[in-house]
């Protein structure tokens, strides 16, 4: 269950590395330059969090081009809004329920009462939630980070994830980012997939720690055998390249499918281009298209841009240029362009032309104007 909101770190950290994040190509021609990994997403353990990084091309001469997210997540930015933890200990019981419930304020009374009673760590790591997020409370991010601090000394890694995302955006007390790493790596050692995933990022950015790709790629891996999407997409980058392990296109494709059955975006979309090409997997043409068609809707460029080459070009599915077309001007408006594509919709005629265009204002809401 996740209980935070999704704290962005270090977008593209992950393809700081030269060679670390290079794309699958789609279908048939081209190939367009590398892209870069996931963005940082975390979320705590019950809860998920989620993302950010790039892709590649996709139907009739397409070419892979992408925009990662190590994310680490959810990718070459630096620092953002911290990732507020999650409680996977059922003995949250009554104040993890009211959260879920958004009953914030009984929340904070009931971990109010543990934390001080108690010495409840985790209750003390809700009340940095709480108070990091102004839930029930008038945010606070001075005592947010206090209520963090104590439950990282308790030993609760949600509360030393919390804080070190804290410390690394400057919020609820000065940026200290050798406080942070320790806080890191104290969480990452016992467990935290989130911790591992963006102390992977720091390594892999290479200001806050010395660049070190093998380091990060052994991260990646504890937090993506631990089930984190955006690791499992930055990892197989990793392994679809060779940067800092062996190069091996097969597991760089199931992890790319285990990332894009936790709905990673992203990956959804590099996965889909390996079965559209048989990259590494069986060619399936069609579960590729329905895999654009996902990622399509959830307003990703790329995935956009390859759906309305497969569309129009009738690459494992009918051809429909009006869908096709559609999802091409999409794309263009979210920067995505293609000049092939726009030959294309020039070739239709005053009525197709106007049903495309209607169709795009309709997606992006800007009907009527």
């Amino acid at each position: 269950m996740k209980l935070l909101r999704p704290i962005s770190l270090l977008a593209g950290l992950v393809m700081t590395t030269a060679g670390a994040v290079a794309q699958t190509s789609l279908v048939p021609p081209a190939a367009q330059p590398p892209a870069a990994p996931p963005a940082a997403k975390q979320a705590p353990p019950k809860a998920k969090a989620p993302a950010a990084a790039k892709k590649p091309a996709a139907t009739p001469t397409p070419a892979p081009t992408t925009s990662p997210k190590p994310t680490a997540t959810r990718p070459v930015p630096a620092p953002a809004d911290p990732q507020m933890p999650t409680f996977d200990d059922p003995n949250v019981d009554n104040v993890y329920g009211a959260y879920q419930r958004g009953l914030y304020k009984t929340a904070f009374d009931l971990a109010i009462t543990r934390a001080q009673y108690n010495r409840d760590a985790k209750a003390m790591t809700m009340l940095g939630e709480l108070y990091a997020n102004g839930l029930g409370i008038k945010r606070d991010y001075a005592k947010a980070a206090d209520w963090y601090q104590r439950a990282a000394d308790a030993g609760d890694r949600e509360g030393m994830f919390a804080l070190a995302m804290m410390r690394l955006s400057g919020r609820g007390g000065a940026t200290n980012r050798d406080q942070a790493v320790k806080l890191l790596a104290s969480s990452a050692k016992l467990g935290n997939p989130k911790a591992a995933y963006n102390l992977a990022l720091l390594y892999l950015d290479g200001n806050t720690l010395p660049q070190d790709v093998k380091r990060a790629a052994e991260l990646l891996r504890t937090a993506a055998d631990a089930g984190n999407p955006e690791a499992q997409y930055a990892l197989a980058t990793f392994y679809k390249e060779g940067n800092g392990v062996p190069k091996d296109l097969e597991r760089a494709v199931r992890l790319l499918q285990a990332a894009s059955l936790a709905d990673n975006v992203d990956a959804e979309v590099e996965y889909a281009i390996a079965l559209f090409n048989g990259s590494g997997t069986p060619k399936n043409q069609a579960a590729a298209v329905a895999l654009l068609r996902k990622a399509a809707r959830q307003n990703s460029p790329i995935a956009q841009n390859r759906l309305a080459r497969v569309l129009v070009s009738g690459l494992g599915v009918p051809v429909d240029k009006i869908e096709g077309l559609k999802w091409h001007l999409v794309a263009k408006t979210a920067g995505k362009g293609d000049p092939e594509l726009d030959e294309r919709l020039a070739e239709l005629g005053p009525e197709d032309r106007a049903k495309v265009e209607a169709a795009a204002r309709k997606w992006t809401g800007t009907t009527g104007k």
